[in-house]
C-alpha cells in the first residue's frame, strides 16, 4: 500500500516518536511511506535518516491560539493552499489510506474523502479547553475519521462525549525496550552528580499543564526533609511558553534549591537520561493522554510517581511499579513520595543518598 501520514509538529516529543515507530513497522511490511510535515525539525532529520520521505508543506495545524476570528481565517487560508497540493500528491503516487496523526491535522479526512480514500485519525489528546475546539473536532471525528484510535481508556471516555465509541478504537502506544537493555548512564557525570546520589527527574515539554511548576514545588518540600536530593527536568518550551522559566526560577529560588536543581533542554539520549534518575515523576496538572514517558521509564526499571488522572492512570499499578498522587496539593504529594521510599529501595530515617 502506498500511505500518506500528516503530523502537527517537528519535534520528537510522545506523538511524534510514536509517529517514527508506525512508519518503520509500516515499511517493515513492504509499504510505502511518505510524510508530510509543516516544517524541518528534529521529527524530519530522524525519519529521513530511517529513509523515510519528508515533504515539507504547511498544513494549517490547528492549535488553541488560532481559536478567533483571524486565527481561523489564517488557518482556512493555510489549509486551502494544501488542499489541492495534497490531492495532487495523492493521484501521483497513488495513495490508498492517509493517516492523520494527532488532532492538530484536520485537513487528512477532507482530501481522503475527496480522493475516495481511506482515512485513520489517531487522537493522542484529551482537549478541554476551549470547547469550541472540542466540539468542532469531534464532529470532524464522527465525519471525516475513517476509524479512530485513540492511545487509552481515558482518551475513548473524553471524546465519547461527542464522537460515536463504535467508532474509537484504544491502541496503547509501545516502546523499543531495546533501548534501555544497558544502563551505562554518562549524564550523572555530565551535571556533575555522584553515583549514590539520589536524583528525581521529570522529562516533557515545558508546558503550562505539564507542571514543572507543580514538580520544583514537590521538589523544594522534599528538600527540607532531605538536603541531599537533587532534581532534573528535561525538555525545551512549547513555541511561546517560554516565560513559563521565570515562574520555574521563582520556585527554585523561594524554596533556596538552586544548587539541587538541574534544568536541561531537549535531549535525546533518552536512555541516558532515565538510566540517571532514581525516580521519574510526572506531574501533569491536567489529564495527560498516554504519555510516553511514563513507559520509557519503566523500560528503564524505574518507579513512577504520576498524578492520579488520565492515561498514566492505566500504567502503572500502584505499589509495585509506581504511585499516584494528587493534583495542587504539593504537601501531600511529597508526603507520599516520602512514605514510599521502602518501596523504591531507599532508607528512610534518616534518608542517606545511597541505595540500599
Amino acid at each position: 500500500m502506498n500511505l500518506l501520514f500528516l503530523h502537527s509538529s517537528s519535534d520528537l516529543y510522545g506523538a511524534s516518536k510514536i509517529l517514527v515507530a508506525v512508519t518503520q513497522l509500516c515499511r517493515k511490511q513492504g509499504h510505502e511511506v511518505t510524510v508530510i510535515l509543516s516544517e524541518k525539525g528534529a521529527l524530519s532529520d530522524r525519519l529521513e535518516e530511517t529513509g523515510v520521505t519528508v515533504i515539507l508543506l504547511p498544513l494549517g495545524v490547528l492549535r488553541r491560539k488560532y481559536i478567533n476570528p483571524a486565527g481561523i481565517l489564517n488557518r482556512l487560508s493555510v489549509m486551502g493552499g494544501a488542499y489541492g497540493k495534497l490531492k495532487t500528491l495523492c493521484r501521483e503516487k497513488k495513495i490508498d489510506l492517509i493517516y492523520s496523526n494527532t488532532t492538530g491535522v484536520i485537513i487528512g479526512g477532507f482530501v481522503a474523502r475527496a480522493c475516495g480514500i481511506r482515512h485513520i485519525w489517531h487522537v493522542h489528546e484529551i482537549i478541554q479547553k476551549p470547547k469550541i475546539l472540542f466540539c468542532l473536532i469531534s464532529w470532524m471525528l464522527n465525519r471525516r475519521g475513517t476509524e479512530v484510535l485513540v492511545v487509552s481508556q481515558a482518551v475513548k471516555t473524553h471524546w465519547s462525549r461527542y464522537v460515536d465509541p463504535n467508532r474509537i478504537i484504544i491502541l496503547y502506544n509501545g516502546v523499543d525496550y531495546e533501548m534501555f537493555s544497558t544502563t551505562d548512564t554518562p549524564f550523572r557525570h555530565e551535571l556533575g552528580i555522584g553515583p549514590d546520589a539520589v536524583v528525581i527527574g521529570m522529562m516533557g515539554r515545558v508546558h503550562f499543564w505539564k507542571g514543572q511548576d507543580y514538580f520544583l514545588t514537590i521538589a523544594g518540600i522534599l528538600h527540607k526533609t532531605f538536603p541531599e536530593l537533587r532534581f532534573v527536568l528535561v525538555g525545551d518550551p512549547f513555541p511561546g511558553y517560554e516565560y513559563l522559566y521565570t515562574e520555574m526560577d521563582a520556585i527554585i529560588d523561594r524554596y533556596g534549591i538552586r544548587n539541587r536543581v538541574h534544568i536541561i533542554g531537549y535531549r535525546e539520549d533518552i536512555a541516558n537520561i532515565f538510566n540517571a534518575f532514581d525516580i521519574f515523576v510526572l506531574p501533569s496538572l491536567q489529564p495527560d493522554p498516554a504519555p510516553a514517558v511514563v513507559t520509557e521509564a519503566m523500560a528503564a526499571s524505574k518507579p513512577v510517581v504520576v498524578t492520579e488522572q488520565g492515561g498514566a492512570v492505566e500504567m502503572i499499578v500502584p505499589g509495585e511499579s509506581g504511585i499516584l498522587i494528587p493534583l495542587h496539593d504539593a504537601q501531600a504529594a511529597a508526603e507520599k513520595i516520602m512514605e514510599n521510599w521502602p518501596n523504591f529501595g531507599f532508607s528512610v530515617f534518616p534518608l542517606v543518598t545511597k541505595k540500599v
